[in-house]
């Protein structure tokens, strides 16, 4: 793969921890373990950040000043790019879409919002709905009207660049079991804006390492999601040097635990986190891993997991917690 071909800038805190979780694990009844991309240290932490490594990489390569992006009102995308952007001294303009229809005080101005404001951000709201991608073009031309210079990063940070960082930690998930001889039999994730998924396939494939990915979806339907995986999980392989690796049955989501929609959270949901957090003090988020965690806990109900060890990758988002206090705490 020798991702050093692209350009990177590097401030993640890796290798994450592997860990087990033996009481949730039991709880489930099933050989539980999880990858603690929470952990990768920037502004929080979360998925994104390896993402961020390979497009900031580019961004500064290129001489460009000024990040774009947009996500969600509570994107942890959104977060970790501006935390990217102060780390490097690069401004951020972004875009949150309404996307829940959400007016609740908390997740408007709590969680993920308080912190992008407090890392001085340019933020405008659009509606839920709205074409993000046009918005993103627009405010990239109003950047450069005004004599910047944009680098736009989609939503979530989900192309090939950005896929890079999930390639890296298919290798580095590889190369810590080996060292710690576990065998993994599943590796279980959240799949949104498909770039960790994607990464994860293409990685896997590369390396030639047989091991089940099932992603959880927190919004579109099956069909859509395993679409916008596969074709971004080739497109990766080819950037890599491995075209054709990989094969259309890798990429297996499961879409029925999104409930009412993206970013709304039910009681699944509040269960999930809360067992969790009283299990092994661990932090899920309610939009992306909570719901993951959710379908991983029905399905270890309903016998999907007998006889395997399951690694379940971390992507962090706790900071959005407190954008859903409202919410959350009447049901604890």
């Amino acid at each position: 793969m020798h991702l050093a071909r692209f350009p990177r800038a590097r401030f993640a805190h890796l290798p994450t921890p592997l860990e087990p979780l033996p009481r949730l694990g039991a709880e489930l009844g099933i050989d539980l373990w999880v990858k603690r991309d929470d952990c990768t240290g920037l502004a929080g932490g979360g998925n994104k950040t390896r993402k961020l490594e390979f497009l900031l990489g580019e961004a500064l390569a290129q001489g460009c000043d000024t990040l774009v992006t947009q996500g969600a009102v509570q994107s942890n995308h959104v977060r970790q790019t501006i935390a990217a952007g102060a780390r490097f001294g690069l401004k951020t303009e972004v875009i949150l879409e309404e996307r829940t229809g959400s007016k609740a005080s908390d997740y408007m101005g709590n969680g993920n919002v308080l912190l992008d404001k407090l890392m001085g951000a340019a933020i405008r709201y659009a509606p839920g709905g709205t074409d993000m991608v046009a918005e993103l073009e627009s405010t990239a031309e109003s950047v450069r009207q005004r004599g910047g210079k944009p680098y736009v990063i989609p939503g979530g940070g989900s192309n090939t660049v950005g896929a890079l960082g999930y390639v890296d930690c298919a290798r580095e998930l590889v190369v810590q079991a080996d060292q710690m001889d576990l065998k993994i039999d599943r590796l279980v994730t959240a799949t949104g804006s498909a770039g960790t998924h994607a990464g994860l396939v293409a990685g896997f494939a590369a390396l030639s390492v047989d091991v089940p990915i099932l992603g959880f979806g927190v919004r579109a339907p099956r069909p859509k999601q395993e679409e916008n995986v596969f074709n971004l999980a080739v497109a990766t392989a080819e950037k890599i040097g491995a075209a054709g690796r990989v094969k259309r049955e890798a990429v297996v989501a499961d879409c029925d635990y999104v409930g009412e929609g993206y970013g709304l959270v039910d009681q699944g949901v509040i269960d999930a986190l809360t067992l969790a957090a009283r299990a092994e003090g661990l932090l899920f988020d309610p939009v992306y891993s909570g719901k993951a965690l959710k379908g991983l806990i029905d399905q270890a109900a309903k016998g999907a997991f007998k006889g395997e060890r399951v690694v379940f990758l971390h992507t962090g988002g706790a900071q959005g917690l407190f954008g859903y206090q409202s919410i959350l705490e009447p049901a604890l």
